[in-house]
């Protein structure tokens, strides 16, 4: 019982590094490309081809990253633990794409790359030899 008290504030903190490292990379993003006025930011069909890195990097980094240290930290059943975050962080990828209109090849490469994937790497480059 105690384990899995520990591996569920494990979890906790995983997402929070990832929600963390995705917020850092959009605000780096925006500084290093920010948008010209009168852009919609809110509407990333507009967008142009240089704005769409950033979002994709802090998407699949935050996963990335909430997942690595998830599977790193956890007692037991790493792998399982970092799946959930990146569970988690699809799910709110999911909800972005009824928040905000993006093309179609972004929605795609975003769902299908930046989170389970990222996830799935984060665990395995944590380096625990079994994922129980």
């Amino acid at each position: 019982m105690k384990k899995n008290l520990i591996n569920l504030g494990i979890l906790a903190v995983g997402v929070i590094v990832g929600m963390f490292t995705n917020m850092a990379l959009i605000i780096i993003g925006g500084q290093l490309i920010p948008f010209v006025e009168g852009v919609d930011t809110m509407n990333a069909e507009l967008w142009d081809l240089p704005y769409f890195i950033f979002p994709f990097l802090a998407h699949a980094l935050g996963t990335f990253a909430g997942a690595f240290f998830t599977a790193k930290f956890s007692l037991s059943h790493h792998f399982i633990l970092a799946l959930i975050v990146g569970v988690f962080f699809l799910a709110g990828g999911i909800s972005m794409v009824f928040i905000i209109p993006a093309p179609l090849w972004f929605i795609i490469t975003d769902l299908g790359l930046a989170y389970i994937p990222m996830s799935v790497l984060g665990a395995k480059l944590a380096g625990n030899k079994t994922f129980s």
